[in-house]
């Protein structure tokens, strides 16, 4: 096994090189290795996500640094042993830092319109944002650029870059200007569609390539997003307006929100992947 992979990188290869016996011993090992690199892919947020809880029920009252500038030197931690360990490259890592950016500027934003809050005290913080919020963010390209190199990902009738670089600028630009203008999310979904339906990801598990349309797959990631976002609320991480007396599960329209994110993710994860990952097949 070559020098360059890290230790969890040759367990997954070796798991990668077992050769199973008949179809349906192969059919399950290929869906159990499906989960297995999905957790994987998924290594950053879900110790996030750990950590949300485990500081939510357990974190001392009395500790000497506040719970939030607690979670933001965690954050750090886990972000420099993925470099040390090789899980990510240096290229993931400046995508990932985009995330960071971009996510505490519309956090700055969001909380001073009203949108959600940070109800817990921190010295780490920008304005009235702990910085481990933009983790958060982080989180999300941690596992698209990790899924990416883990799966192979190949995509058949992409559309052209300039046009969804475009899309995923009225994206972005909409979550700040729907405070003032018309929301045109609407027709944000609609371009969506309309850009993206005949697109597929190509991944492989196990042998075989597999396929799934590229719109299916953002739903899915949104989803599990949307789930994550009720665990950290329920965590007292970060709330909505309605949840400041009692918690309640995040709005629905929040999953839709996070589809639409998942665009301008996938585009700034695009910037760091190989050109001979499209195809316009």
């Amino acid at each position: 096994m070559s020098s360059q992979h890290s230790r969890f990188q040759q367990v997954r290869l070796r798991l990668e090189a077992v050769a199973v016996g008949p179809r349906w011993q192969r059919y399950l090992f290929e869906f159990l290795l499906f989960g297995f690199k999905q957790a994987w892919a998924c290594l950053f947020g879900g110790a996030m996500l750990a950590l949300l809880l485990a500081t939510h029920l357990f974190y001392p009252a009395g500790a000497p640094i506040a719970r939030y500038d607690f979670l933001t030197l965690c954050a750090v931690a886990i972000q420099a042993a993925m470099l040390a360990f090789r899980l990510e490259s240096w290229g993931e890592a400046r995508v990932i830092l985009a995330f960071h950016v971009a996510g505490t500027i519309m956090e700055l934003f969001k909380t001073a319109q009203g949108s959600w809050l940070y109800p817990e005290p921190a010295l780490l913080r920008i304005g009235n944002v702990p910085l481990f919020s933009g983790f958060m963010y982080a989180a999300v390209g941690s596992y698209i650029a990790r899924v990416w190199r883990i799966f192979n990902f190949r995509f058949e009738a992409y559309p052209p870059t300039p046009v969804v670089a475009a899309l995923a600028a009225g994206i972005y630009v909409n979550f700040f200007a729907h405070h003032w203008l018309p929301d045109i999310r609407l027709g944000l979904f609609a371009a969506t569609a309309i850009l993206f339906w005949r697109t597929s990801v190509r991944f492989t598990t196990y042998r075989t390539e597999r396929a799934m349309p590229l719109l299916l797959g953002w739903a899915l990631v949104a989803l599990f997003i949307w789930f994550a976002e009720n665990i950290g609320t329920y965590s007292n991480a970060w709330l909505y307006p309605q949840q400041r007396s009692a918690w309640s599960m995040v709005s629905v329209a929040k999953y839709g929100s996070w589809y639409l994110l998942m665009i301008l993710s996938f585009v700034l994860v695009s910037t760091v992947q190989r050109e001979d990952a499209y195809s316009s097949r």
